[in-house]
């Protein structure tokens, strides 16, 4: 029996989808796509009558199946898994038949799935830019579809966007013509061949130019950003060579970069064929590129062996983690990996003190039932998933051993979704020999259990040293030895060591003010354009309780909308007296250019009701 969804209403259990025809309009006047979803869907069980999908603030205007028009019924609205479209076939199907349903749609303005950008919220301030972001439940905010990972379809299609701009997708690209119903608008074709589950339909339009950095890598941007960003993302094709010999050979052709406008919620955005990232990894010296490593890793855990419903989520990003963390060891040396590696244990017990270690979503399958995963969304199943690995790693026989299992689990669930279950019971044949070591691996401490996890893996420490050294000076530091200080500490370290040593000090307690003041005196930090330093650097001002930083953490938080520093520095200035009611009323400001989830998400760290305005 299928295991149930609890983040869907689509029972995967009667039915599946193998293919979606989607053709669609984006309209920017009505801020809505319309179009017709024709999705391909096989009948798991005999005597099927009725199927059901996922939608959420759509309007359907018609269903058909096999062209033959049919009666159907939204259900209920729940407050985020939106509401179950009921479709009554005009026939009974028996099990393994395939029907074509094709239902009419319109989205909403309010989409959670899409943000709409006025010409000014862009580089180029001249047209409007659209992108789309599904993962985790939001598919269905744009098209009625069985919006589970445990289902994966291909899909072609076909959108009309105005003639000046640019469509692209999470496929390669099939071409493009003028629409034949319109003179000002053209119409762009795309295929993805491999199956995907839904999360992964992506779509993008807007003034877009591109550049060629590899074989098989267009990166795509607005002009302003083009060059910047061919050079940042020049090591995409090393990454890629590096990721096929260590997990198998990339089956989805194209490898295409997008850097969207600030407002993106996230770090990056695995779209197969065409990752989305955000500005904020434009440093100017590549060194924020393992965000890259991490996005061409999921070409092949998470993208081609997927979580079976939220939960597992950890599989994902687990082993995506360590793939990204290889791919950085490969490239740039042992010790890099081992750092890394370290600074995700930090921003882990950095997560863990934010949550509480008694919250149910530090546990590394949590329960989603009535949860939203995105209220559920932190760094817990990246970096416990990761530390799991890397104890395991360290247990079953080291690096060379380890990847060997990962390519075999790779290649045995490719095109399928996993659930943990799955997970351990291929580690435990895999491993056959070791059975016994991986019987005293506590299971329920790593997988069941709230807070840190049970056992801490071993680090090599040489990068890690000088930066622990110098957090402890100045968490150790008196008045007195504030004149000690001096620019030449840093002389010797790199952006990723300066990374690491502020997030020390933001897991000791806050710094006086005395200290902040003397550190941007000595070290600058203000002048650091950086966001990985800029945002840890403006945390350690805003706990200090220096007042000077409040309009820097401000501009930091409400300039771009990446979720990683917009929300911990939206809470740190919450929690500061002095910035509470700016912190407030600049969100109220921003909310309504901010992406849908972000603000939804910064709403609730701000105590603000939805409903409220500035």
């Amino acid at each position: 029996m299928a295991e149930p969804d609890p983040s869907s209403f689509a029972s995967h259990a009667d039915h599946l989808t193998q293919h979606l025809y989607l053709r669609c309009r984006v309209d920017f006047g009505s801020r809505a796509l319309r179009g017709t979803a024709a999705l391909t869907v096989r009948a798991e069980r005999d005597g099927l009558r009725c199927l059901v999908l996922d939608t959420k603030d759509l309007q359907i205007s018609k269903v058909a199946v096999n062209g033959q028009e049919t009666k159907f019924a939204l259900g209920q609205r729940h407050s985020f898994k939106g509401a179950p479209l009921e479709i009554t076939l005009p026939f009974e199907l028996r099990r393994g038949q395939d029907v074509i349903v094709e239902t009419s749609f319109e989205t909403s303005p309010k989409s959670s799935a899409l943000q709409w950008l006025t010409p000014e919220q862009t580089s180029g301030k001249k047209h409007p830019f659209l992108f789309s972001q599904c993962q985790a439940i939001h598919c269905r905010a744009i098209l009625p579809c069985q919006d589970t990972p445990s289902v994966k379809l291909t899909y072609y299609a076909e959108v009309s966007v105005p003639k000046e701009l640019v469509a692209l997708m999470s496929a390669n690209r099939d071409g493009e013509m003028p629409d034949p119903e319109d003179g000002n608008r053209k119409i762009y074709r795309f295929s993805q061949k491999v199956p995907i589950p839904c999360y992964l339909i992506a779509f993008v339009v807007g003034a877009l130019e591109s550049r060629q950095i590899g074989p098989r890598t267009l990166v795509w941007a607005e002009k302003e950003l083009a060059d910047k960003s061919a050079y940042e993302f020049a090591e995409t094709e090393a990454m890629l060579k590096t990721a096929e010999d260590l997990a198998g050979p990339y089956v989805w052709g194209q490898y295409d970069l997008l850097v969207l406008p600030p407002s993106f919620p996230y770090g990056g955005m695995e779209n197969p064929c065409l990752t989305f990232v955000t500005p904020t990894l434009l440093a100017g010296d590549r060194s924020l590129s393992n965000v890259i490593a991490h996005e061409i890793s999921h070409s092949w855990t998470g993208n081609l062996v997927t979580n079976k419903t939220w939960e597992h989520f950890w599989l994902n990003e687990g082993h995506t983690v360590y793939l990204e963390r290889r791919i950085g060891g490969r490239l740039f040396g042992e010790q890099f990996r081992h750092f890394q590696a370290l600074g995700g244990w930090r921003e882990l017990q950095n997560t863990i003190n934010t949550l509480g270690d008694t919250s149910p979503f530090t546990n590394l399958i949590p329960n989603l039932n009535e949860v939203d995963p995105d209220v559920a969304y932190s760094t817990v199943p990246y970096e416990k998933g990761f530390a799991l690995l890397f104890h395991l790693e360290q247990l079953l026989g080291g690096p060379d051993v380890f990847i060997g299992f990962l390519k075999a689990y790779i290649q045995q669930f490719a095109y399928k979704s996993a659930v943990t279950e799955d997970w351990k019971k291929f580690l435990y044949s895999y491993f056959k020999d070791k059975v016994d070591v991986l019987n005293k691996v506590d299971w329920n401490a790593w997988m069941h259990t709230p807070g840190m996890p049970p056992v801490k893996p071993t680090y090599d420490m040489t990068l890690s040293n000088s930066c622990v050294a110098l957090s402890q000076r100045w968490s150790k530091a008196k008045e007195s030895d504030l004149c000690s200080f001096s620019s030449a500490d840093l002389k010797d370290l790199s952006s990723h060591q300066l990374i690491e040593f502020l997030a020390l000090l933001l897991l000791e307690a806050p710094l006086p003010v005395s200290h902040v003041k003397r550190m941007q005196e000595v070290y600058n930090f203000n002048a650091v354009n950086n966001s990985e330093i800029r945002f840890r650097w403006l945390r350690l001002c805003i706990q200090a309780k220096w007042e000077e930083a409040i309009p820097l953490a401000l501009k930091m938080a409400t300039e771009q909308g990446r979720m990683k520093f917009t929300r911990p520095l939206f809470r740190d200035l919450y929690n500061f007296e002095k910035s509470r009611d700016q912190a407030i009323s600049s969100f109220m400001q921003h909310r309504a250019r901010m992406h849908p989830v972000a603000a939804m998400l910064v709403a609730k760290d701000l105590k603000v009701g939805q409903g409220q305005t500035a």
